[in-house]
Formats: C-alpha cells, structure tokens, sequence
C-alpha cells in the first residue's frame, strides 16, 4: 500500500526516520519540533511562494521540520493534523511553553496593554493558540504581557457545544482555497475548524473527513450537524433544508437550501456521495 505523502512526511531524497523500511528515501532523518510564530503561516505544496496553497498553519501550532533550506522554507509535518508540506522558515521558531487557550471568535487582537485604544500587536484568527498566565479585569495576558480579551479565548478544554454555531460565525468569510480563517477558508477547512473548536479531532481535506468522520445517513433525514460531500466538497447541515458552506460559487462562506445547492453542484457533474453523522 503507498502511503499518502500528505500525511506521512517522505520525498525521494527526504523523509522522517520512523517511515523507514515503509518507503524509499536516500536519507531518512530525525525532525525537530518548532512552533508557528505568525498569525497564519501557509503551507504549500512545493518550496515556492507562487505554489498550491495546501492549507495553512495557526499561530501556536506545533511542527515537525525535517528538512530547511538555504532559500527559507521548512518541510515538515503538522502536529495537529497531520498534513506534511512547505511553511516558510520565518513563521516557525523555537518551541514555547505549551499554549492554555485558543481563540474562538472569528478574529481577535492582543493589545500591549489593557486599553483597547492602543495600537494592537497581533491580530489572532479563530483556532490561533496562545498561552495565557493570568487574567486581569477583562483581558487574557499571555507570555508577553500582550491583552486579549477575555470573551475571545477559550481554555483547549473548553469544548463548543455546538460546532455548526462556531461555523455561522465565518458566514460571509471570503473563499481561499486552502485557507482555514476568516480572511480566507475553504469547504473542509471550515468544517476542521468547527469540528476542532468542539472538541472533535478531524483531518484537513474532504476525501480523509469523508473516510474519517462520522457514520453513513440518508439524505431524507437530514439534521443539524450532518456533513454533506460531493467529491472534492462538504457543507454543514444547519438543519434539515438549510447547509452552510465555503464555496466557490458564493467566493464566501454561505447558507442556502440543500436542494438549491444539491441542483447547481449536479449541474457541474456532481451528486452528493455521503451523508455523515457525528
């Protein structure tokens, strides 16, 4: 069986020593753990600016670099997800102390102090984890001094109890495919991000959510939290007529009839091929 090289970390010149005598590499070596220091840090297909955007890495996000290059890019392995690819050297640093909290609101900003007036440091997209020391009035305080306010963190353990209201917030995100915030998402990049806030572990792309989640139902008693795929798209059940979805007929993160999207999707030569319960 070949393994999926976007989730097992091998080229034919690299690949991670745990894969060895599973795949051919003229070098099998040891990764180094390293954390993403920026907001959001793309993750491409090949060391280039102008390759595909595969997905993207969060701030706080832990990676297993097996490979940097004289030219700035690291190849390496996603903790959360799984998903192998290119970041760019300078969105990775040393590893910190473990984050506490994630954000889980569309988008959040950390002030140098406890003054919304100020000029912010950072502006944090949903699911960006940061360690959080103490809690002041009505900011988080990370490592850094920075302020984040406090309805915008989440300690990890915290799970949303609903993962389709955590989607509704990005209604109206703008589509990137491969994006994973609310400056840009795609289909299964807002269902890993709902599912993720809620708790549940999920993969990055539709064909791994598709084999990965849930058990098979019929479209005939569709509800609330049902993923819907076509091959190569997922949407949201928000109830039994309704789904929300990123798509690319929209450019944006939308609600429409199922059967509305269901008859326009056919039309491009695609019918629904599961329905998947959590």
């Amino acid at each position: 069986m070949t393994l999926d090289p976007r989730l097992n970390p091998y080229r034919r010149d690299f690949a991670a020593r745990h894969l060895q005598g599973q795949v051919e590499a003229a070098q099998f070596v040891d990764g180094v753990v390293q954390e993403v220091i920026e907001p959001i840090a793309d993750v491409r297909r090949e060391p280039a600016h102008e390759a595909a955007l595969d997905t993207q890495a969060l701030k706080g996000e832990r990676v297993t670099v097996y490979e940097s290059s004289d030219e700035g890019w690291a190849w390496g392995q996603l903790e959360a997800d799984g998903y192998v690819g290119y970041l760019s050297a300078n969105a990775l640093g040393p590893v910190g102390p473990r984050p506490t909290h994630r954000v889980c609101v569309p988008r959040t900003f950390g002030f140098p102090g406890p003054d919304i007036k100020l000029p912010p440091m950072i502006a944090l997209p949903m699911g960006a984890r940061i360690d959080i020391v103490r809690e002041v009035e009505r900011f988080a305080l990370n490592g850094f001094n920075w302020h984040f306010p406090l309805s915008h963190v989440a300690p990890l353990s915290k799970r949303q109890p609903d993962f389709v209201a955590v989607a509704e917030t990005l209604l109206n995100a703008p589509y990137l495919w491969g994006g994973k915030s609310s400056l840009g998402i795609d289909c299964s990049g807002l269902v890993q991000i709902a599912l993720q806030a809620a708790g549940v572990t999920c993969p990055r792309d539709t064909y791994m959510q598709e084999r990965a989640l849930g058990q098979p139902k019929s479209l005939t008693e569709l509800r609330r939290g049902d993923l819907i795929f076509w091959k190569g798209h997922v949407a949201i059940a928000c109830d039994a007529t309704t789904l929300i979805h990123a798509n690319a007929h929209h450019m944006m993160v939308a609600k429409e009839p199922v059967a509305e999207a269901m008859t326009r999707i056919k039309r491009t030569g695609s019918d629904i091929t599961a329905v998947k319960r959590l």
